[in-house]
């Protein structure tokens, strides 16, 4: 602190204000209005920089999230949560890649939360996540299915920008999947990449070299028994640079890819999400 004695006082770097961090919060109610029919926005909440969008088009419900501040930054926090009533149809993505700026130590916070009611579905469909060098986040995906409700959802993550050739020498990337169908756990996941990302990537064990890993998890009607159409799908989508595996059971199917680039990855994904879905993807995916 100066004090020139004219009463003014110069307040130095050590006491500038904290920092701002975006707060953004989304929460979704949709369904057949009057519970018949399409499916329509019932309400919805928005704060800081999450916003919905929902361009027009004919069957499912498209919602597409749009992050205004550009991307998620050390300390940011951001929450989405669905509610989709009784035979809702919802196809969630994302306007573009979303960027995990690097962090001079606080670890930024993504949550989704979703409840889906009986004979709901819902397509969790975001573009990918890239993670830059020096990064920290902790991810969260809850949810909570009725007995007849579908789920397919699929997550894809970046590890340092491919065009810069850039490696994540330091950074936190902690994933953790959670779904309970009428009320009992079925699925749990857990990762955690902390510390030199791209050299544990390395490793045989964990990545074999990979720069990009993708999830699908299918938790639908049948999905179990769709596993041999899975993965004659995946060989057929598949290119070099790609490992992909599929396995089911206790009725959903599981899906991991891992990637040299996140180029190929997305390529791949795009392609057997459209043959296995037998809808087009959205059309910010092909922008």
């Amino acid at each position: 602190m100066v004090d020139d004695n004219s009463g003014s006082r110069e307040p130095q770097p050590a006491e500038a204000p904290a920092r701002q961090r975006s707060d953004g919060r989304v929460w979704l109610r949709a369904g057949p209005a009057g519970g018949a029919g399409p499916t329509r926005v019932l309400d919805l909440a928005e704060a800081g920089p999450s916003r919905l969008r929902f361009p027009r088009q004919e069957g499912a419900l498209e919602a597409v999230l749009v992050n205004t501040a550009g991307g998620v930054a050390c300390g940011d926090a951001f929450t989405i949560t669905l509610d989709l009533a009784p035979g809702a149809d919802l196809v969630l993505t994302t306007t573009a890649a979303e960027k995990i700026y690097r962090s001079d130590g606080p670890v930024s916070r993504i949550e989704n939360r979703i409840a889906l009611a009986e004979g709901a579905r819902l397509a969790w469909l975001p573009q990918e996540t890239i993670l830059f060098d020096r990064a920290r986040v902790r991810r969260r995906f809850e949810a909570d299915l009725a007995g007849s409700a579908a789920l397919l959802a699929v997550e894809i993550m970046a590890f340092g920008r491919a065009a810069r050739g850039e490696r994540i020498a330091s950074g936190l990337f902690a994933d953790v999947w959670r779904v309970r169908r009428a009320g009992r756990l079925v699925y749990a996941d857990s990762l955690v990449l902390d510390g030199p990302i791209s050299d544990l990537l390395d490793r045989p064990a964990i990545g074999g070299g990979a720069r990009a890993c993708a999830t699908l998890l299918d938790l639908s009607h049948g999905a179990e028994a769709r596993l041999e159409e899975a993965r004659a799908r995946l060989e057929e989508a598949a290119g070099p640079g790609i490992e992909a595996a599929a396995s089911a059971w206790n009725g959903h199917l599981a899906i991991r890819v891992l990637a040299e680039g996140v180029g190929p990855l997305r390529s791949l994904v795009a392609r057997f999400l459209a043959g296995y879905r037998a809808r087009p993807m959205p059309r910010v995916w092909q922008s």
